[in-house]
Parts: structure tokens; sequence; C-alpha cells
């Protein structure tokens, strides 16, 4: 297989296909490209209560624009979200229906260099009770995962309260600082993060990085961890940007690959997904293949999220939202993944679940590996099969 990169030595060139490439442009939304994906093919047609091989997508409108290094996404109750400037270290809220901007602060701490900065944002499912807001952000000594109270009541900018860290010591790199949290349907908070282009840290159980995490509220170890007293859920991982479950409440995650494979995998607790040993599927024991995988420059993927019957994937480098229909047997897709929006907004970084047949997704244009178009970045609203 031909590499992504011409040289796996370099830093940001090898161990960074997360974000690599520049925007592109001009596509037909009504025929997306051929599949060059690995996926194998759908081996029968599916029974009534499974997705369609072939998915569509319709973007319904533009909620807002000119966004700025935009990476977190969360929604709160009642239809607003919340979304994160990786770099200028803030969160606004966007009304659900106007586009509408509100500055609630900035998170101090937060020290942006490279791919790290404000990251992933997650709203606490106890949020009507606590007006809880977590976050996930590079410090100037590591990564770490906090909650700050939100007081709407307060003036826009001094809406936020300090920051209360719930776990710190996640090791931080120039590249490869994870940064998706998200609440499962058990109410535990679950983190990806990356080994910081250090790889050795990915197979080693007792670091935070290269790992997916779940923890308390609180960010204790859960009972069913598979150590007590840790919060590593699962590990061999390169860097973890995406994090969804499934109608059957399975956990799935997606990683970027180095030069030859991006991944989405099937997430089980205690399971070694296997960097810096395997990439992408090779059927050796010990370590977990994806469900599917991906060339490097086709998707560099981002945030994931279910609807409908399918993951649906934002791509960096591949400049391309991939709809991945599950299958129920969780070893392979019921169809090849497939390819929409090609090149037509650029990077997509975050893609969040609306409700029924929307989709929220975040382009990500202005964080250095693009060069911006009037408008950018913006948050679209999609309505999706």
């Amino acid at each position: 297989m031909v590499a992504a990169f011409a040289s796996a030595s370099l830093l940001l060139s090898s161990a960074c296909s997360s974000d690599a490439g520049s925007a592109a442009g001009g596509k037909d939304p009504s025929s997306p490209p051929a599949n060059t994906s690995s996926a194998p093919p759908a081996s029968s047609s599916p029974p009534a209560d499974l997705p369609p091989a072939k998915g569509s997508v319709d973007v319904v409108s533009t909620l807002t624009e000119d966004l700025a290094s935009p990476w977190g996404l969360a929604a709160l109750p009642g239809g607003d979200l919340l979304v994160a400037s990786r770099d200028g270290a803030t969160i606004s809220r966007i009304d659900g229906d106007s586009g509408r901007k509100t500055l609630l602060g900035s998170v101090p701490g937060v020290a942006p260099s490279g791919e790290g900065g404000l990251l992933g944002l997650a709203v606490a499912p106890t949020y009507g009770a606590d007006h809880l807001v977590y976050a996930y952000f590079t410090t100037a000594s590591d990564n770490r995962i906090a909650r700050l109270q939100y007081d709407e009541g307060k003036p826009a900018g001094r809406q936020l309260g300090a920051p209360d860290t719930i776990l710190r010591g996640i090791p931080k790199g120039f590249v490869h600082n994870g940064g998706r949290i998200a609440f499962g349907p058990d109410r535990m908070l679950y983190a990806g993060t990356g080994e910081t282009g250090d790889t050795g840290l990915a197979q080693d159980k007792a670091s935070l990085a290269g790992k997916i995490l779940r923890m308390t509220p609180d960010g204790e170890p859960v009972h069913g961890n598979p150590e007590a007293d840790s919060v590593v859920y699962s590990y061999g991982h390169r860097n973890v940007q995406g994090l969804a479950w499934d109608g059957e409440k399975r956990l799935w995650a997606a990683e970027f690959g180095q030069d030859t494979w991006d991944e989405l995998n099937r997430i089980e607790p205690g399971r070694n997904y296997g960097w810096p040993e395997v990439e992408g599927r090779k059927g050796e024991a010990g370590f977990v293949d994806p469900v599917a995988q991906w060339k490097t420059s086709e998707a560099s993927p981002s945030g994931i999220a279910f609807a409908e019957g399918s993951v649906w994937m934002a791509g960096l480098r591949g400049e391309r939202l991939w709809r991945i229909p599950l299958s129920g047997t969780v070893k392979e897709p019921l169809a090849p993944p497939q390819a929409f929006l090609e090149g037509t907004y650029g990077r997509l970084r975050t893609v969040l679940a609306a409700g029924g047949d929307k989709l929220w997704v975040v382009t990500s244009n202005t964080d250095g590996r693009a060069t911006p178009k009037p408008g950018d970045d913006r948050i679209l609203l999609l309505k999706v099969r």
C-alpha cells in the first residue's frame, strides 16, 4: 500500500495524519465518490430493522459561521449548543434556532500549542440540577479534565465558574493529545487520549496516554473497569478523537492511523487495539482488528456520532463525512462505508447527533491546517438516512 506521506520519520508528517492536508473544492452531493475504504461488502440484504446499504445526506442549514478553531461541541437541554475554541480557550453558546453566539467565558490554564488547547466538551447528565459542563484541555504540564459551573444569570463572558479538575496527568504533546469526552449510557464519563508521539505509551497500561478512559463524574475509576484502581478502559490506541454509542449501547471509537490505515473500532473493556504493534487489520492474536479502515488520505477521522442505524465519521484530511451502516454483528459494516460532502466544506472536525435523522457537523478550517474561506468555521445541520 502506498504510504500517505513521503516520510514516516518526521513527527508532524508521519505521526500526525490527523491534521495534514488542505481544503479542496467541488463535489456533487447526490453522487458520492467511489468507495475506496477496505470495509468488506455486504453479504446479503439486511433485515428490515437495519439501515439501508446506501444512505443520503442533505444540508438543511448553516446554523452559524465565523467560529475560530472550533473543536468540542455539546448540546444543552432545550437544543442550544456549546462550542469550544481550541486556540482561543473560550466556550460559547450557540442558539439552536437562530445561530446567535453568546460568549460564556474563557477557561483558565489552557495552553494552546500544536494540536493541544481547549478540546472536548460534555454536558453533565445532571445538568438540570447542577449546570456542570466538562472540558478536556491542555495545560503547560499535561492534559486534564475539569468541570465548570455555567451560570446563565451572569453577564456574557463571565458565566463560567473556576475549573474543578477531576483528572490530571494525562500526557501532553505537540501532537496526539486526543481530547474527545462524552458521557455514556451508563452516565459515566469517557475520554479518548493520544500517545503524544511517544508510541510506547499506548501499550503501557500504567500511562493514561493512548487509551480510552472511563471514570465517574468525579474522575474516579468505575466499578467494572478492567482494573479496579484505574480509569483505563482500553489501550493500544494512537490518537482517539471520536466516541459514540450505538442503539445497543455499544461503544465505538475513531482513531488516526500513521501512514496506512485510519480505523473505526468497536471498544470492549480491557482489549488491546494494537498501536504501535499493528495498524489496521492484521489478524494477529492479542489485538483487536478495526471494524472498518481507510487510507489516511481519505479520512484522518475526528468526531463520530450514531444516527439512523449508522456511525457518521468526520474526516479532517479526507474533507468528507463517512457513513458506516452497522450490521448488528459488530464484526463488519452492513455495507461499504459511503462518503458525503467531499471537499465541499473543507476539513470536518466534530459530529453530534441532533435527534432522529439530524446531525450537527463542525468544520475545522481555521486551525492552521487549511486556507479558510469566507464564513469559516461553521456549524451545519444535516438530515441523514
